[in-house]
C-alpha cells in the first residue's frame, strides 16, 4: 500500500523536481527532456512525475512561474528597500535585474529565452509574467513622476529591459566577458536617460 503524502512531503517533491527539470530544459530545451529523464534525476520510478504534474509542459510552467515571481522580489525588494530618492532605487533595480540573471543563469534563461507552448493555459504563469513585467517599469514612473523622465513608462520600461537582456544574454553566451555586460548596463542606460530627460 502506497505511503500516503503529507503536503509538505508533495511540496517538497515538486520542489526537487522543479529544480531538477530547471536545469534540464536550460540545457536541453522542452523537446529535449522527457518525463523519464526527470524521474532518473530524482531516482524514482518513470511514472512517478505524473502524481505531481501532468506532463513535462505542465512542469516548464511551474518552473517559469516560480521563476518570475522570485525575480519579481528582487527588483520589488530593491525598489521599495533601497534608500535614497527615486534615482537611488532605479539604479538598484537594474542591479538587482543583472545579479538575479547572472546568480541564476537558468532561471533567467527559461522565463526569458524558452518558448512555453500553450502559456495561457497556465494562469500561474501568466500572472507572474505580468508581475514580472510590471517591475520593470514600476521604477520609470517613479521617474516620469519625479520629472527625472518623459514618455511612456511602459515603452521606456520596455526599452530599458531590451538593452540589458541584450547585454545580459550576450554575457551568459560568452560573447562578452565577464562583467562587461554591468558596464554596457550602466553606459545604455545613462545615454538613453540623457535623451529621455524632459526638454
Amino acid at each position: 500500500m502506497p505511503r500516503v503524502l503529507s503536503e509538505a512531503d508533495v511540496a517538497d517533491f515538486r520542489d526537487r523536481l522543479c529544480e531538477a527539470a530547471e536545469r534540464l530544459f536550460a540545457e536541453k530545451g522542452l523537446d529535449g527532456v522527457t518525463m523519464r529523464q526527470l524521474a532518473a534525476e530524482l531516482g524514482v520510478s518513470p511514472m512517478t512525475p505524473y502524481r505531481y504534474f501532468r506532463d513535462k509542459e505542465d512542469i516548464l510552467a511551474a518552473v517559469r512561474a516560480t521563476g518570475f515571481n522570485r525575480f519579481a522580489d528582487a527588483l520589488e525588494r530593491a525598489r521599495d528597500e533601497t534608500p535614497g530618492d527615486v534615482r537611488a532605487k532605479s539604479a538598484a533595480v537594474g542591479e538587482a535585474y543583472l545579479d538575479f540573471a547572472f546568480q541564476h543563469p537558468s532561471t533567467y534563461k527559461l522565463m526569458f529565452d524558452l518558448n512555453q507552448p500553450h502559456e495561457a493555459d497556465y494562469p500561474e504563469l501568466v500572472d507572474a509574467g505580468i508581475r514580472a513585467k510590471a517591475t520593470m517599469s514600476a521604477y520609470v514612473k517613479d521617474l516620469v513622476a519625479n520629472g527625472d523622465l518623459a514618455g511612456d513608462p511602459e515603452q521606456i520600461g520596455t526599452m530599458f529591459w531590451a538593452a540589458t537582456h541584450g547585454a545580459v544574454v550576450l554575457e551568459l553566451a560568452g560573447k562578452l566577458t565577464p562583467g562587461a555586460a554591468r558596464e554596457l548596463h550602466h553606459a545604455m542606460n545613462s545615454a538613453m536617460a540623457r535623451g529621455l530627460r524632459p526638454s
